[in-house]
């Protein structure tokens, strides 16, 4: 069963519908109340209604599907989309994509030329913030002492005090991407006074700190894995997320925590709810969510959650030249993404490995234009189509897709602790065990195997197994690679073939608009 959710917002109060599809048929409640909190909130049965509209920020846009009524007006909605501007942030400044798009904002990112007014660092930072509003709220109105006020029974008490806490985790997982992200930020919680203000400035240490208290407050009150409906955060959601910062904490806080790292790992691995899916390519097709590795995903639909971000982005925009849309589950190609050279090397041209899913016909591995698809190899990674071949639910009449985005899932749980490893921090033998079994998926048998693991080796084996999973721009950082004139790209600085930049590049910059209008805040340095 595949929840896919729908929602109505208004503003600070929040009045959502969820759907539920068995089979992809969809069964809504409309909302019964006006624009009154105390209405919505005063009902426990909305209280998972509300929820919702949290889970659905990550994949949504606005109140009408793709267009319409937008969350955050003044930016193209589909480039507002959460996944959709996290991987562009994530993906297109390093080794590993390139879009051949003139949108503003577009080759800045590509060229590693970014400014405070790029469109997508502004839509970023606005999607996180919103998302963090929508948590709060949430947050604010589920208080033990809200609930008492309103006479709810202890059983309802106890299942919105769940919902409180999958809350939290969401807030946590914004702060999270604003801690990578942006560094020093404004910082807001369900204890600031609901209205116009000028949030404090909060250091990245000290967000840093914030998010792992909150994770490990929540980490034993959340669900199990093997309880939870599917696209929810569990127990093993806040686990890893604790695991991934734990794995950039020499980068966010000046002091390395990869045993910590590797502690939680354990957690997620050992807990037994997740295995690695026999077939690496079925993690992105459009029947995914039957996948038993994925930890926490994005969920999508293409009649029910429709978005031009996301996972439809995905799909449509790594499809051009000669490649033939049916064959990836949709009726259009919007021909922008395509793969580095960087990354196509790090497979040495084996198409023994099942992660090597470039599409070569027509396309040249050499990139000197961005602006032509035909140079770089197409990568079709993500696929509208089920694994037994048929193809997603609206493939016929759109491009929306099915395919849920797995933010977290168990590959990526034993690459942190075998870098952990790698760098003297956990056991090194189990740590090559995990990195063998990535390979051993990938080659069908035991031919490949690895003799020994370094640190080097685990960010190569991360790239051929989570690239264009928004994780590579936080993995070069925290290699010492993202600037370094060491290792370098095409259009990297700007230069075909690519040269270092100035180190505060690592950090996006904050709008100005929001430098501007709270003297609280503090530009990152360099912009």
């Amino acid at each position: 069963m595949k929840n896919v959710i729908n929602y109505l917002a208004l503003g600070a109060l929040i009045v959502a519908s969820i759907s539920v599809t068995s089979c992809k048929k969809q069964l809504n409640q409309q909302p019964r109340y006006g624009l009154n909190a105390e209405a919505v909130y005063g009902d426990p049965a909305n209280y998972i209604q509300v929820l919702a509209k949290l889970y659905s920020g990550l994949s949504m846009t606005g109140l009408q599907g793709p267009a319409g009524k937008p969350d955050i007006a003044g930016m193209d909605e589909g480039f507002s989309a959460y996944v959709r501007v996290l991987f562009n942030l994530q993906e297109l400044p390093t080794d590993e994509v390139i879009c051949g798009w003139n949108d503003p904002g577009i080759p800045d990112l590509n060229k590693m030329s970014w400014s405070a007014e790029n469109s997508f660092v502004k839509g970023m930072y606005f999607r996180i913030y919103y998302q963090i509003m929508l948590c709060n709220e949430f947050i604010r109105e589920s208080s033990d002492a809200k609930m008492d006020e309103r006479g709810f029974s202890a059983a309802d008490k106890e299942r919105i005090t769940t919902y409180r806490n999958e809350a939290r985790f969401l807030r946590a997982l914004s702060y999270y991407h604003a801690l990578d992200l942006f560094g020093n930020v404004p910082f807001v919680t369900e204890e600031d006074k609901v209205g116009a203000f000028q949030p404090p400035r909060i250091t990245r240490s000290e967000l840093f700190d914030y998010i792992e208290t909150e994770l490990l407050a929540i980490e034993g009150e959340l669900d199990s894995p093997t309880s939870l409906q599917y696209g929810r955060a569990s127990s093993a959601a806040a686990q890893f997320l604790l695991a991934k910062l734990y794995l950039n904490a020499e980068v966010y806080k000046g002091t390395a925590r990869y045993a910590d790292c590797a502690t939680y790992c354990e957690k997620v691995i050992s807990s037994g709810a997740f295995q690695l899916d026999d077939n690496y390519a079925s993690l992105f097709m459009a029947d995914n969510h039957t996948s038993p590795e994925i930890i926490f995903p994005v969920v999508y639909d293409g009649l029910y959650a429709q978005t031009w971000g996301g996972t439809t982005f995905m799909v449509n925009a790594s499809i051009g030249g000669s490649m033939i849309p049916a064959d990836y589950g949709v009726n259009g190609k919007w021909a922008g993404l395509r793969a580095k050279g960087n990354l196509v090397d790090k497979f040495a041209d084996s198409t023994l490995d099942a992660r090597y899913q470039f599409y070569r016909n027509g396309q040249t591995k050499e990139i000197t234009s961005m602006s032509s698809f035909t140079q770089g190899y197409a990568l079709p990674k993500y696929k509208n189509k089920t694994e037994g071949g048929i193809g997603g639910s609206n493939n016929g009449t759109t491009a929306f897709v099915d395919i849920d985005f797995p933010m977290f899932r168990l590959a990526d749980a034993y690459l942190m602790y075998a870098e952990c490893a790698a760098r003297g921090a956990a056991n090194v033998g189990t740590g090559l065990f995990y990195v063998n079994q990535l390979r051993e998926r990938a080659y069908g048998n035991t031919s490949f195997n690895l003799s020994s693991i370094d640190a080097l080796t685990v960010l190569d084996e991360r790239a051929r197994e989570l690239h264009w999973e928004c994780t590579r721009r936080t993995d070069l950082i925290r290699y010492n690679l993202f600037t370094s004139g060491d290792y370098v790209w095409p259009f990297k600085g700007g230069i075909a073939g690519g040269t270092g930049v100035a180190s505060h590049l690592k950090l996006y910059p904050l709008p100005t608009s929001d430098i501007v209008l709270n003297p609280n805040l503090i530009q990152n340095p360099g912009y």
